[in-house]
């Protein structure tokens, strides 16, 4: 067999696993075995890839120190980065992968791969549009990052008529692409390369904090349809279908997300809905009230339903460990306890689902928000637990709110709801709740980790 056929059958072989891969990663019973797949298939085609290019000399010297420096640096933020990190870390990963389309992209103009006519065209096409891809979502990637792990203000950049700066890019970069398929210049390419650098960052500039979820959702579509030029322009099946396997689902979930947060799916590709809420401290709710671990246990030794709903301040605090220990010990108790897990509670998909994962909880007990907003009327307790924005009753019933309309888990329904919060702030959106106020709401203030410890101690 030659090297193409069994690079090719390689290449089959990891689409194959990167399917199976996603299709593990879509159940919490079978998330391991989705990663190991994923690393399986990827190893595969890294493999695969270096038997067809049969590099020697200094060109396989500089692939495997390459291949290992950046294994070196992976295994490191792995082993070192805390949950509470993961979103701004899968951001920066997010804008490698937008830096490399940009490369190879300019690799592809740079060298003048030989081709006449129309297929000329096409390639000149190819570069400008995985340039151009590549660029908006390596900048936008840095922004996120930069958001989420507080190097920059959370609130969203508000320039006069934003949407048109938008539009008008997007109308350019069209009007440069013809230019440059029909007369291509190096000078054109970095113009696209700048007009896209510059419209990725304020895409994402343009979104407040409390909706970064959704865009780090949606910069992992971007580098999937980034990697998928690439893999056009390296003439790579691979690449293209394991960028189109990650773009489209990631386009999925994002747009599964903006139902969720009742966003236009558009507009969070537009950024477009990045409106800084206001503090809400000038609106009175009246004074809240404030418990006290051992109060808490009394509570729980009284109920016969506990609904637990996390949030970011959860990872915050790391307090994963001891709430499962606390599940485990009502549950001994007969207590029946659940979760509720908003859709974008934590800042990125699934981030609460993970957490739990991780302190053994059983995974039967950890429902979404649909799963378990009918049942808040027949619950004793809740326990928010460093959640804020996605427990909110002004997105029910203040039309005014930022937040109006975005379905939230109806916890105020219940008998009891105790709080656990580190002060009065508002969440990570900047809008107050008015739940902290309500008659049958209680403020545990302090470290989450702390209290709750200190309730399993009363208990």
């Amino acid at each position: 067999m030659t090297a193409e056929k069994v690079t090719f059958a390689a290449y089959l072989v990891a689409a194959l696993l990167f399917i199976l891969s996603l299709a593990g990663l879509s159940r919490h019973e079978t998330s391991r075995r989705g990663v190991l797949l994923g690393m399986a298939g990827m190893g595969v085609a890294v493999l695969a890839t270096l038997v067809l290019q049969h590099p020697s000399g200094l060109g396989l010297v500089l692939l495997v120190v390459a291949v290992l420096v950046g294994a070196a640096v992976g295994l490191w933020r792995a082993r070192v980065v805390e949950m509470t990190g993961m979103p701004e870390l899968i951001a920066l990963l997010h804008s490698f992968v937008g830096l490399a389309a940009v490369l190879v992209g300019w690799n592809g103009y740079l060298e003048d791969p030989g081709l006449t006519g129309s297929l000329l065209g096409i390639h000149h096409g190819e570069v400008v549009v995985g340039v151009f891809i590549g660029a908006v979502t390596f900048t936008g990637s840095i922004v996120a990052f930069l958001k989420l792990s507080a190097r920059i203000p959370s609130a969203p950049l508000m320039l006069p008529g934003k949407n048109a700066l938008n539009l008008g890019a997007l109308v350019v970069f069209v009007a440069l692409t013809v230019w440059f398929v029909v007369s291509p210049s190096l000078w054109l390419l970095a113009v696209v390369t700048v007009l896209a650098l510059a419209l990725g960052w304020h895409l994402v500039a343009s979104i407040g904090g409390g909706d970064m979820p959704v865009v780090v959702s949606m910069l992992n579509s971007y580098s999937g349809w980034a990697a998928a030029a690439s893999g056009f322009l390296l003439d790579n099946n691979l690449l293209i279908v394991t960028g189109a396997l990650v773009g489209s689902s990631g386009a999925y979930l994002s747009y599964i997300m903006c139902q969720a947060m009742n966003r236009s799916f558009i507009s969070v590709i537009a950024g477009g809905f990045g409106i800084e809420a206001p503090s809400g401290e000038a609106t009175d709710y009246g004074e809240h009230r404030e418990t006290s671990a051992a109060e808490v246990a009394e509570l729980l030794r009284d109920a016969s339903s506990v609904v637990i709903t996390p949030g970011y301040g959860m990872a915050v605090a790391q307090a994963q460990y001891p709430v499962a220990d606390l599940t485990a010990k009502l549950r001994e108790r007969g207590v029946d306890v659940r979760f509720g897990i908003h859709p974008v509670a934590g800042r990125l998909p699934g981030h609460m689902n993970v957490l739990l994962a991780e302190a053994k909880v059983p995974y039967d007990i950890v429902l979404e928000m649909d799963e378990v907003n009918d049942d808040f009327d027949a619950t004793d307790v809740v326990l928010v637990i460093g959640a804020n924005d996605t427990v909110n009753p002004a997105a029910a019933e203040d039309p005014a709110s930022p937040i109006a309309g975005m379905p939230v888990l109806e916890v105020w329904h219940a008998k009891n709801v105790v709080v656990f919060k580190r002060s009065m702030a508002s969440g990570y959106a900047g809008v107050q709740n008015p739940l902290f106020f309500r008659d049958n709401s209680a403020m545990l203030f302090g470290d989450a980790k702390d209290r709750v410890e200190d309730i399993l101690r009363a208990l």
